[in-house]
């Protein structure tokens, strides 16, 4: 009956909460002995049986919604092509795609069985980022992606290919003062390619 209960009371914090992490789980049944072993078992078991997914180092989901793994990787956001598709700046698909100041390693990964690439960026430049609304099936959640603003700085500092298209597009809805904002923490030189790149201020 006690097993029972802790997996009742486990399961609606995951209703409640679309991330859960091995602490929250680990109270729960904290009037176990050896918890933490008990805990680690218990989700295994979930996990194995398609209950909840793993999402990031200690934290676990029951949607199957890869875009939930960017809270594995904190400090982070979703950006690049993701946000360029989040934006509507691009039809495109596209990978998920995390911009993180943790340090782990780069590139390309698996999470929830699709691809994740993750990439790196230094810590002064983990800002221009806000918490927007997505939905993930029966509920709406905030999700952290770069602003538009952020998200053009982002694809020139990452080297990311942008056509002609893109650019019209990002003229068309970038707030020129924020982004004169964004690009005095950048080197000079840096400023000058974004500037040239999008010319809007010629």
């Amino acid at each position: 009956m006690g097993k029972r209960k802790h997996l009742d009371d486990i399961l609606r914090l995951f209703n409640k909460s679309p991330i859960v992490d091995f602490a929250s789980i680990n109270r729960i049944i904290r009037s176990k002995k050896k918890v933490k072993q008990y805990t680690k078992q218990l989700i295994r078991n979930l996990i194995k049986q398609g209950r909840i997914y793993k999402v990031g180092k200690g934290l676990y989901t029951i949607h199957r919604d890869v875009s939930l793994s960017v809270f594995g990787f904190s400090p982070s956001y979703l950006g690049l092509q993701d946000a360029l598709s989040f934006h509507n700046l691009w039809e495109q698909e596209t990978n998920t795609l995390i911009i993180t100041a943790k340090k782990v390693r780069e590139g390309l990964r698996k999470v929830l069985g699709f691809n994740t690439i993750v990439k790196r960026i230094n810590p002064k430049y983990m800002f221009g980022f806000e918490y927007y609304k997505y939905a993930l099936e029966d509920r709406e959640i905030y999700i952290p992606y770069s602003d538009i603003e952020k998200t053009f700085i982002d694809m020139i500092y990452f080297k990311q290919p942008l056509d002609e298209e893109i650019i019209e597009n990002f003229k068309e809805k970038i707030i020129k003062k924020k982004l004169k904002e964004y690009l005095k923490r950048y080197p000079l030189r840096f400023r000058k390619s974004a500037i040239r790149r999008l010319g809007i201020w010629r």
